[in-house]
Parts: C-alpha cells; structure tokens; sequence
C-alpha cells in the first residue's frame, strides 16, 4: 500500500502567517544543513536539489519512468530523498524474499503510523497484544469463512440486481466509475457488515459510501505530514464516518460476517463500550474492504468494452460453464457458482490480474529498526536504523523481458494452453514473484480472496446478463495522485450503457 504523498510544499509553506512562516522557513534551513552525506558501504544516495522535499516532485510526476533511470544509472538498489525520509529501493526480482525476511525491518511501524494519521487509531502503537489479535481476524476471510461470505455475497448481489438493473429492458446510460462504485460499496457492505435493521437503508448506504468516498480522496495527504486542519473538512468526515460504525450504531445493524463479529468482539476487551475509537478501527476496515476493489471493477470492466474480443472470450468462457453445471439463463438472477467454479474460469482471471498488473502502484514498505547489511549478488549494502526499505512492483510489472508489450492490455496474458500461466523467467532464471498487486508476506492483502471473488461474480453477472457498450472511447489514463497507494482511479469517468439481453 501507500504513496508519500507531498509534505507542505513551498506554496503551502508561503500561504501561512507570521512566525508559522519564519518556523517553517528556519526548517527548511535546518533540513538543508543537515542533509547527510553517503557513507562507505551505503547504496548510492539521489537527494535532488529541493531541501526536504528531495526527489518527491519527480516520483509524484512519474514513479515508473523514474525509477527506471535511477536503475539505469545506479543499479537495483539505491536511496532516495522523498519528502524528508531516506527510503532505500530495491528493485531485483531475486532479492525480494530475502529483504523481506529480514526481522531487523518492521512494517508494523509504518502501518501503525498510517493507523494513527489517517484514521485516528492511536491504541495499536502502544498495544501489541491487540495488534496480534486483530491480525488473527484474517484467518476469516479464507477457507471455509471465505465460502460463508461468498454465499451472502451471492445473495446481496441477487437482491441488488433484481430490484434496480434487471429491470433495464431498454439501454440506459451511466457514468462507469459511479456504477461501479455503488456495486461494489453496496455488495460488500452488506456482506461484511450487514443490513439496517430499521430506515432508509438505501439512504444510508448513499450517504456513507459518498462520505468514504470523499474521505479516500483525501488519503494520500492524511497518510503525509500535512496536518489535518489544512485538509478541508476531511476531518469533519471522517469524525461522521466514526460515529456511524461504533458499538452503538453498528448494533443497528444485522447480519455481521464473522470476521466483524470477531473484531468488535476483540475490541471490547481493549476499550471502554462507548469508546470512540472502536468506530475508528471499523472505519479502517472499510476502507480496505471497498477503496481498491472499486478501481480494479471500473479497470476490468473499461478494458472489456475497449477490447470486444476479450469480452467474446469471457462469455464463452462462461456460457460453457454454465452449460457444464446445468445452470440456464432465463428469466431473474439463477446463476449460482462455487469459488471452485469461478476458479477455473480461467481467461476470467487472467483478465483481472492482467488489470492489477496494469493498474495497480502500490509500494510495499519496510522500517529499518537497526541499523544492518543487505547482503546482495552485487555487493553487500548498509543500511541506516530509521530509513525505510521500498519494494515497488510496477517496475516488475512493466518489465518488457517480463511481459511483453507490458504497456498493452492482453486480457489472455497469464494463460498458456487452456490453463493458468504461473511461469515467468527474468535473466533466465523462474521469478518466485512476478505479479505483486496485494503486497508482501505479513502485509499481504487479508481481503485480496474476497474481493477476487467480488469481481469475478459481478463480471459473470453483468455478462451473461447484459448487452454493455461503451459511449465514451476517449483514452483513460491512469489519475497519479494516489501514487504508491494501491489501484490508481482513471483520469475521467466515461459514459457507457446496458440493458437486459432479450
């Protein structure tokens, strides 16, 4: 996950008053005079010529093309000045599991800081026993847990379908990111934490899927040092999206997945009934649960309409399924598919991982505790207690010995004879890992199983079901301001339209 958003830049600095200015000013005198020097043994060090800020203008504006220079010119691993951190890159593919495994790095230190700067969840900082706790939640959104959820999951998306879009006989339109974002909010709401027991529960839903919505536009810059007063009314937000999930009105709610239920039940033991900060770790849930598999829908659905071939193979694929397990399309919501079954769909798939590999520019980050020597096949390397270690798969991903033509969209890429593709070489040699949308080891993705298998029953649904034509066929680009921080949103939304098939 993450992205080092910009720290208060110069502007910013400019617009604050008096002795804020002069504070703010004599900071960065003071950064610049204490900028370090490389020392024997260290990796090479990039500082840029902006005190402070470093290199960070360069990353935000293109982190790929970038880093793909500094690795031309000074090989896998190297330290840059981002935002006043040292955070050391290493980019060879062959020394990913042995940094990781390193136990002098931590990334319990940068997910507690992100815990507290974000969401207001300062208990995880001074509490490990709760932290543990929590972590063994996890478990629950795997195995036969995982198969629970899939159940309700398929029948909130039956219940969302036949009320609203099988009703759609004649084309409507719809913006594809609004669409996509009120399906996935809604489906996974509703499985994770429930339905309203008493109101408008489609007012509800609206109004927190749109409050979270905006509190996630403002995630970059709360995971930053930008204090929250200066970040509009984010702050406002996100006390309303607090209050909304803690004990009392959560209790409002029915039919919690165990994996919640397990979590309040844990939380109640660590703070007082009422306390405020039980909502703010629900909070924290949520987010996880939606932010990512939102743009990854919204990707996977905008390259099945730009590419017809792709969605010709996929119906195919799935109209053969359906054949073999005796399911028929008629009339109302009848489809019905085991996670076994969606498994081995497997250009469906490939087309979702095809779309992390495109669109996704998370950073998998680690906290240097003490200081110690990355042993490398290119040398051995020092590393200084309080840098950070940063793991960045998108140069992975659009490695061209890799994959070829890795900026193309080729929704059969990770399939080779009817089966999954699982085998790729860089230098000649079989990557361990070659595609890392969900992070690494202990920071790995809880959810990734459930929202995989989110996506995978909406694109059965919506194409088996639905005529879909793209309107819009403007090119997309990827919108850079969630940089490091998991799938990147597009640019603009675009217009497309769906109906029932007759």
């Amino acid at each position: 996950m993450g992205r080092f958003s910009p720290e208060p830049c110069l502007l910013q600095l400019l617009s604050l008053p008096g002795l804020a200015l002069a504070a703010a000013l004599l900071l960065l005198v003071l950064c610049l005079r204490a900028q370090r020097t490389r020392r024997p043994g260290e990796p090479p060090l990039i500082k840029g010529w902006l005190p402070y800020l470093g290199e960070s203008l360069k990353l935000q504006k293109d982190a790929l093309g970038f880093l793909k220079t500094l690795q031309k010119q000074h090989g896998d691993i190297f330290t840059i000045l981002l935002a006043g951190k040292y955070i050391t890159f290493i980019l060879d593919p062959f020394q990913f599991q042995s940094v990781m495994k390193n136990q002098k790095l931590s990334f319990r230190v940068f997910s507690n800081k992100i815990s507290v700067k974000v969401f207001s969840i300062k208990k995880l900082i001074t509490n490990d026993d709760l932290n543990n706790e929590l972590h063994v939640c996890y478990q629950l959104l795997r195995g036969k847990s995982l198969d629970v959820l899939m159940e309700n999951m398929v029948q909130n998306i039956k219940q969302v379908f036949e009320s609203q879009l099988l009703k759609t006989t004649n084309w409507d339109m719809a913006h594809l990111l609004t669409f996509c974002s009120s399906l996935i909010f809604e489906i996974t709401f509703t499985t994770i934490h429930g339905k309203l027991l008493a109101g408008d529960r489609k007012k509800y839903i609206t109004e927190l899927r749109e409050d979270l919505l905006k509190f996630d536009d403002k995630f970059p810059y709360l995971a930053s040092d930008i204090p929250i007063e200066l970040l509009g009314n984010v702050k406002s937000i996100r006390k309303k999206l607090i209050k909304l999930l803690t004990s009392e009105n959560l209790a409002k709610i029915r039919g919690w997945s165990e994996v919640v239920q397990m979590r309040q039940d844990i939380l109640e033991k660590y703070y007082m009934p009422k306390d405020f900060e039980i909502g703010a770790h629900h909070l924290g849930f949520l987010w996880a649960s939606v932010t990512n598999t939102i743009p990854t829908m919204f990707w996977a659905m905008y390259y099945l309409l730009r590419h017809p071939e792709a969605m010709a193979m996929l119906r195919d694929e799935i109209d053969h399924l359906l054949q073999s397990t005796g399911q028929k399309k008629g009339f109302g919501f009848s489809i019905h598919l085991t996670r076994e079954q969606l498994d081995s769909l497997v250009y469906l798939e490939s087309t979702i991982l095809e779309v992390l590999r495109l669109c996704s520019f998370s950073v998998i980050i680690r906290f240097v505790e003490e200081d110690l020597t990355l042993h490398s096949e290119t040398g051995d390397y020092c590393l200084r207690k309080g840098d950070s270690i940063a793991i960045f798969p998108p140069d992975l991903h659009h490695d061209p010995e890799i994959f070829e033509a890795p900026e193309e969209f080729k929704f059969d890429r990770f399939v080779e004879d009817g089966k999954k593709k699982t085998i790729f070489f860089k230098r000649g040699k079989k990557l361990k890992y070659y595609l890392m949308p969900f992070g690494f080891g202990n920071s790995k993705c809880p959810g990734r199983f459930l929202a995989i298998m989110e996506i995978k029953q909406l694109l059965v649904v919506l194409l088996t079901y639905f005529d879909l034509e793209i309107i819009d066929h403007k090119p997309i680009e990827l919108n850079c301001r969630r940089l490091l921080f998991g799938i990147q949103h597009p640019d603009s939304d675009v217009l497309f339209r769906y109906k029932v098939k007759t």
